[in-house]
């Protein structure tokens, strides 16, 4: 299901409550794992997790403007 959103928070809001509290856990328990520099953001309208231009410039394969993916949900 795609959500509408700008934003992981806004994603969050927008999700239906019967998802939010599992969603919230799992976007704190990656957050608290992440390796270092990655960094959390939308990605095809879902969080995402992905490693920055800033520790891998060739950015992903297809689409190199892209940051490389690491996670999606």
């Amino acid at each position: 299901m795609k959500i509408k959103s700008n934003s992981i928070s806004e994603y969050l809001e927008n999700i239906p409550e019967v998802r939010k509290t599992v969603m919230q856990k799992l976007i704190s328990t990656i957050g608290k794992n992440l390796p270092n520099g990655f960094t959390e953001q939308l990605g095809y309208g879902m969080p995402a997790w992905v490693v920055p231009h800033s520790l891998y410039p060739d950015g992903y394969h297809c689409k190199t403007e892209l940051p490389l993916p690491f996670i999606r949900k």
